[in-house]
C-alpha cells in the first residue's frame, strides 16, 4: 500500500490543523488526532473484506498511518483474544463478563500495539533514535521494537519500576537508566534532551500514532463481537491512549457505517485510589486532571500523576455515559488471584483494578448485571513478578519420619523452616 488515508493533524485541545506527512509531535504541549478521509476509506474497503485478511492490527490498514509497506515494523501483533469469563462472572453475579487479553500480544502488553504504530511512523520519517520515560511495560515494548527497526532506544525509569519491565528493555539493546522519581520526572529528563540528544520523544500522547495503534484495541472489539458493540468497556487508566484510541475507533466505524447498533459502550476509566487524579477529576466535574500528592499502587502502569491527555480521557468518559472510578489499592492482589484462579488468564494488576471498580459499580447500580461487560487485560501476570511472590510449602517440611503427609500437602500448607 503506497499512501495511507490520512489527510492531516488536528490539535486536540483547539482544532489547529496541521500537516500530516511531517515529523509533528505536539501542539501547545498537548496531543495530536490523526485524521482521515473516512469517505475514501469507505470506498476502499468493506468491512466484509476483513475476513481474508490475516488476523493480525494490520489488517486494518486503510485506518492506520503508515503509507509504505517497507516502513513496517512488526513482529506479527495478532489479534487478541475476547474470552469468556463465565466463572469469575458467576462469582461476580454477572451474565455476561468477558475479558480482552491483551496480554498475549508480543512483548507482553498491550504497549505493542502503540510502539508497533509509533516505531513504523518514525522509521517512515527517517528518525534514528528514540526516548521514552516509563513505569513499566512501554519500555520493553518501545526497546524489542526499536531494535526491529534498527534504531537506538533511550528509556528512564523510576527505580522502582518491576524488575522484568527493567531487565527486558536491557535485554533489546535499549539504554536504560533509572530515575530516583516517578514517570514525570523521567518525562522531564527526556523532553531536556529532545535537542542535545536529537531524539524523538515517545511519551504517552507526546506523538500522535501510539494513539493510531492503540485504536486497533477498538476496531478488534467492533469485529468480534460482530459488530454490536458491548455495553460497558472497564480500561485501566494510567495515560489513557487506550481508552481514548478505542473512542476514536468507535467514532470512525460509526462514521463509516460498520456498526450493526449506533449504540456505543459505557466507558469506564479505572485507576487505583493510590493514584486517582482523572477519578478525582471526574468526580470534581472537571476537564483537567490535578496531581496527586503522594502516588502509590503495585499497579505500576497506573502510577501517572499528571497525563497530558486527561482532558481527552475525560470527554471520551462523559461522552460514553460511564465514569472514570478509583478501585482501593489494598484490593488489588485479591481480584488479581481471584481472576487468575478461576479463569485461568494471567492478570495484570492493572486489570485487577478494573475487577474492584466492576464490583464497586455493580453494588452501586451503575452497571447491571445482565450487561454485556468486558475487562480489558493489558498485560501479563508474570511481568510483575514483585506482586506474584508468595510463600510456597516446601515437600521436606511436610515429611512425617520419610513419607509426605498427604493430608497437609492437599492443604496446601505453607513452608516451615526444615
Amino acid at each position: 500500500m503506497e499512501h495511507s488515508f490520512v489527510t492531516h493533524l488536528e490539535a486536540a485541545i483547539d482544532g489547529t490543523r496541521l500537516p500530516a506527512r511531517q515529523l509533528q509531535t505536539t501542539h501547545d504541549g498537548r496531543p495530536l488526532w490523526v485524521r482521515y478521509d473516512l469517505d475514501a476509506v469507505g470506498r476502499a474497503v468493506a468491512r466484509a473484506d476483513l475476513a481474508a485478511r490475516e488476523p493480525d492490527l494490520w489488517r486494518y490498514r486503510e485506518l492506520l498511518p503508515v503509507d509504505r509497506d517497507e516502513d513496517v515494523v512488526s513482529f506479527g501483533e495478532g489479534m487478541s483474544p475476547l474470552l469468556a469469563a463465565p466463572r469469575l462472572g458467576a462469582h461476580l453475579g454477572l451474565s455476561h463478563l468477558f475479558v480482552k487479553d491483551e496480554s498475549q500480544l508480543p512483548t507482553g502488553s498491550f504497549k505493542s500495539r502503540g510502539m508497533a504504530m509509533a516505531v513504523s511512523m518514525a522509521k517512515q520519517f527517517g528518525v534514528r533514535r528514540v526516548a521514552i520515560p516509563t513505569a513499566g511495560n512501554a519500555g520493553g515494548a518501545v526497546a524489542a521494537y526499536a531494535a526491529r527497526a534498527g534504531m537506538e532506544a533511550y528509556v528512564f525509569m523510576p527505580v522502582d519500576t518491576p524488575a522484568v519491565n527493567r531487565y527486558e528493555a536491557a535485554l533489546c539493546g535499549a539504554r536504560v537508566f533509572l530515575v530516583d522519581g516517578l514517570i514525570n520526572d523521567c518525562g522531564a529528563l527526556v523532553k531536556a534532551g529532545s535537542e542535545p540528544m536529537g531524539w524523538l520523544d515517545m511519551s504517552t500522547l507526546k506523538e500522535p500514532y501510539r494513539l493510531e495503534g492503540k485504536k486497533t484495541m477498538g476496531l478488534e472489539l467492533a469485529e468480534q463481537s460482530h459488530w454490536e458493540l458491548p455495553d460497558v468497556v472497564l480500561y485501566p487508566t494510567g495515560g489513557g491512549t487506550g481508552l481514548i484510541g478505542m473512542w476514536k475507533a468507535f467514532e470512525e466505524l460509526t462514521a463509516l457505517g460498520w456498526l450493526d447498533s449506533p449504540h456505543r459502550p459505557r466507558l469506564y476509566s479505572c485507576q487505583s485510589s493510590g493514584c486517582a487524579p482523572i477519578a478525582d477529576a471526574f468526580d470534581r466535574g472537571e476537564r483537567f486532571a490535578s496531581a496527586p500528592e503522594q502516588p502509590h499502587t503495585l499497579a505500576s502502569g497506573l502510577r501517572v500523576p499528571v497525563a497530558v491527555g486527561d482532558f481527552m480521557i475525560l470527554d471520551a468518559v462523559r461522552a460514553s455515559g460511564g465514569r472514570a472510578v478509583a478501585a482501593a489499592e489494598e484490593g488489588i492482589r485479591e481480584w488479581m488471584e481471584l481472576a487468575c484462579r478461576l479463569e485461568g488468564i494471567s492478570l495484570c494488576p492493572e486489570a485487577a483494578v478494573c475487577i474492584g471498580a466492576l464490583v464497586d459499580a455493580v453494588e452501586a447500580g451503575h452497571i447491571a448485571r445482565d450487561e454485556r461487560i468486558v475487562v480489558f487485560n493489558t498485560g501479563a501476570a508474570q511481568k510483575y513478578v514483585e506482586v506474584l511472590e508468595t510463600e510456597l510449602p516446601r515437600i521436606d517440611s511436610l515429611l512425617v519420619d520419610g513419607r509426605v503427609d498427604w493430608e497437609r500437602l492437599a492443604a496446601g500448607e505453607p513452608a516451615v523452616a526444615s
